[in-house]
């Protein structure tokens, strides 16, 4: 039999009063208006230290229901250094607290996947839905049948609902900020064609920030696709705003997965970075720190927005989806400065 974890020792833990930790495990917490948040983290802590456990093995039933189970993931790709980098720390706070995690991608133009949320449904007792994974009608679906979701990266307008984001007015600010900052006059933004609904936010935000800035001569724009396998970066789409007369100074990818093969396509043109254009990316990526040149980017904070989304989806798995609290999260990323944006010829 395992060791006894008493209310004193989660309350210590936590640095709380052993009666409010005992409201909450008497499930008594909102009679007594304890905050949602102040709770999920009592029964996080009660979780990780096995008191749960504890009182199963003692033939009893806690007075507040835990509520095991598997919560699945629907990403877009799982080439996405986003989801690959993201992921562990995901898999790391569900282990903590006694529930399976699993990842499974959808094809946002695959209308099948939509028969078989009857069936994720039962196998699942709520989703994380990134991105552009699934359509807002689906959505708006699970909202309306009080199924647990959380969207992580992806927001819908006009409607409450759980989302977890990085704050992309914050990320295009610093960035724009960073880069006026050098001396930087001309600017090319390129966006991906295949993630172009999740880009449009951002790019957005550059237009309304490089404007508001009026530091810069030209701000100009273009699409490229990501090259599939044994292909090349379409250099066409981005060789006429390197010469007169639009001469770019800098280049601001919206996509890390793009950032590699345009990088790739500069160094076999013998454009130099940053003497000949600087390069910086809206996004980090694995290796990039590894480059030649290493790139400046904005990194997403990873730890932080997996313990937030693993706790508001557990809250609304523990409120089978009718918590009385939606939560919108915009978390501010950091801007990583390195060489690839001249910054040290400064």
């Amino acid at each position: 039999m395992g060791k006894k974890v008493k209310n004193k020792d989660i309350a210590a833990r936590l640095g709380l009063s052993g009666t409010l930790v005992s409201l909450v495990l008497n499930n008594k917490a909102d009679q007594h208006g304890i905050k949602k948040e102040t709770q999920e983290r009592v029964l996080a802590v009660a979780r990780q230290m096995g008191y749960f456990n504890a009182v199963a093995e003692k033939g009893e039933s806690a007075p507040v229901e835990e509520k095991p189970g598997i919560v699945g993931m629907v990403v877009p790709s799982m080439n996405d250094p986003f989801i690959y980098e993201i992921t562990p720390y995901l898999q790391k706070a569900f282990s903590s607290i006694g529930l399976g995690f699993s990842v499974f991608t959808r094809d946002p133009d695959d209308m099948r996947f939509n028969r078989l949320t009857t069936s994720l449904k039962k196998l699942f007792s709520g989703m994380i839905l990134v991105g552009n994974a699934v359509d807002d009608s689906l959505v708006r679906t699970l909202n309306r049948d009080s199924y647990p979701i959380v969207l992580l990266e992806k927001s819908i307008k006009r409607m409450r609902l759980n989302t977890v984001s990085t704050d992309r007015t914050a990320g295009a600010a610093v960035m724009t900020q960073h880069l006026a900052g050098l001396g930087l006059k001309n600017l090319l933004i390129v966006s991906g064609k295949d993630t172009a609904l999740y880009d449009k936010e951002m790019l957005e935000e550059l237009r309304n920030t490089t404007k508001k800035s009026k530091s810069f001569d030209s701000v100009n724009f273009t699409v490229a696709g990501q090259p599939k396998a044994g292909e090349k970066f379409d250099f066409q789409v981005i060789e006429n705003f390197l010469r007169p007369p639009h001469r770019s100074d800098v280049i601001i990818v919206l996509n890390s997965s793009l950032l590699f093969p345009l990088y790739m396509a500069l160094r076999e043109k013998n454009i130099r970075i940053p003497q000949d254009v600087a390069l910086v990316s809206m996004e980090d990526g694995i290796g990039f720190d590894l480059l030649t040149t290493p790139i400046t980017r904005l990194r997403r904070p990873l730890p932080a927005m997996s313990l937030k989304v693993v706790n508001i989806i557990w809250s609304e798995i523990k409120n089978q989806g009718k918590s009385k609290y939606k939560r919108q999260v915009n978390m501010s990323p950091e801007l990583l400065v390195r060489s690839s944006c001249g910054s040290y010829l400064k």
